[in-house]
């Protein structure tokens, strides 16, 4: 392939930008973490979720699983204390 001076700039100029952003891709690899759940729900449950996602929406829904279950800790945080 024939390539005049700017144009063998330009197609350097490209590679080290590939090169940088697959470091960077390599970086972001190695620095993962595995995505545990924090509960893991049993299929009926996830079923009901599913069904009030489609009924309520997911943003009213994560608000009610939220709102219930900090009811709950809190309520099993203040009987550890008592």
């Amino acid at each position: 392939m024939k390539l005049r001076q700017d144009e063998k700039d330009q197609l350097s100029d490209a590679i080290d930008k590939m090169n940088e952003s697959l470091d960077r891709f390599i970086e972001f690899y190695n620095e993962s973490e595995d995505d545990k759940p924090i509960i893991s729900f049993n299929d009926e449950v996830i079923k009901l979720i599913e069904a009030g996602k489609q009924k309520y929406g997911e943003e009213a829904l994560n608000k009610k699983i939220n709102s219930i279950v900090k009811e709950v800790l809190t309520f099993i945080s203040s009987e550890d204390e008592q």
